[in-house]
Parts: C-alpha cells; structure tokens; sequence
C-alpha cells in the first residue's frame, strides 16, 4: 500500500484498541471507545482494506518456549550482494525480522535460539551464504522494551 493514509480520532482508537487487544470484539470495542458496534466494524473493515490493519496475531513470550537466546546480526554484504544475502536470510527458520540499514552495516537480522549451540551453527552457516561478506552478531542479554505496535496511532 503506497502513501500515508488519513485517519481521524475514531480510527486510533479502534487502533490503539486492537493494538493492547486484537482479540476484541467489535461491540467490546465499541462500547470502551464510545461508538455503535456498527461503526466500529465499518471503520475495521475499511482499515483492513487499506492495508492499515495488516492482520491479527497473538504476542508470544518465545522465552517461555525455549528461545532463550535472542541475537542481533550484523551483516557486511559483499559488494552487489545484499539483495541476495538478505533475502535467503530472511527464509532462515530462526530468523524472525531482517532490515536493510544505512551506514557501515548493510543488513542487520534479528533471531531466537534455544541453545548456544543452535546459535553456533547458525553463525557459522551465515558464512556460508552467497553474498556475505562478514557478520558480526550481538546477544541480547536482556529486553528493555519490545513492543511491535510502538508507536500508538
């Protein structure tokens, strides 16, 4: 979807809503933000079709899972080769978000691990990928603030 859309006061709050609670029914919604069901599900379903709301997902606690590690990589294309490199990055299964980045760093990739040595091989295969120049990888060692839907509308 190209371009901002406009939006008014009644479309972030719906937002903002859906943002602390994607589970919300639309009459839930409606009566919290002062609006008839019927508005609310009009104005959802003309921010889906715009591509505003992308869809609905649950926020997972991957530590509970497992995935104690989590990882900031750093990634030095070579030279032509980080649409490539970013992209067969970006299917690894681990990896869970990757960002072409201006500055020294071409690529910067973020990824969960449940053991060190998963987060071993997956170092070592990065070098393996056509493209990449040099990685350097950063562990997290502890989450400040991780809020996908930062800012608020």
């Amino acid at each position: 979807m190209a371009g901002k859309q406009t939006l008014d006061e009644l479309d972030r709050r719906i937002l903002r809503g859906l943002a602390e609670n994607g589970r919300v029914s639309a009459r839930k919604l409606g009566s919290k933000i002062g609006a008839a069901t019927s508005t609310v599900s009009a104005r959802m379903a003309w921010l889906e079709r715009r591509g505003v709301i992308k869809g609905y997902a649950a926020r997972i606690d991957y530590g509970k899972l497992g995935y104690e590690w989590v990882v900031l990589v750093e990634i030095i294309a070579r030279k032509g080769g980080i649409r490539e490199a970013a992209a067969k990055v970006a299917k690894l299964e681990n990896v869970f978000a990757v960002y072409d980045l201006t500055g020294e760093t071409d690529c910067m990739a973020v990824a969960r691990f449940k053991s060190r040595a998963e987060l071993d091989r997956f170092v070592k295969s990065l070098q393996e990928v056509r493209g990449i120049e040099r990685t350097i990888t950063h562990i997290v060692l502890n989450t400040v603030k991780d809020e996908p839907d930062s800012p608020k509308p």
